[in-house]
């Protein structure tokens, strides 16, 4: 099987949103002040994550599915309902492993500076 073949030209996704970004960080929020300011901080946020999750969202996808199945759960709903009905009570500890790296990948996306707190 050979590797996925990018159909679309340069600039990607991710240096599109990186481009718009690096913009509203540089001139807009340089010329801007008080609310306009604050949602444009908002913005260049939400593309940074966007960035991340471009960037890690695929890797991070393989790695979550090899942890469920590791329990033997297709997906994070069959995982919720078993949690609920005490069918993986003797098996505690990889359940938080699987929870507490969950939860990682998502600050690594959503804030990355948030994982210093754990």
């Amino acid at each position: 099987m050979s590797a996925p073949v990018n159909p679309h030209d340069v600039p990607s996704a991710a240096q599109l949103v990186e481009a718009v970004r690096e913009w509203l960080e540089r001139d807009v929020a340089a010329a801007t002040d008080g609310r306009l300011r604050f949602h444009t901080r908002v913005a260049v946020n939400m593309l940074a994550m966007v960035e991340r999750e471009l960037e890690l969202g695929p890797s991070q996808a393989v790695a979550h599915g090899d942890r469920l199945a590791v329990l033997e759960m297709a997906d994070d709903a069959a995982l919720a309902t078993a949690i609920r009905a005490g069918d993986l009570d003797d098996r505690l500890d990889e359940v938080r492993a699987l929870l507490r790296a969950a939860v990682e990948d998502k600050l690594r996306v959503a804030n990355p500076k948030y994982l210093d707190a754990i």
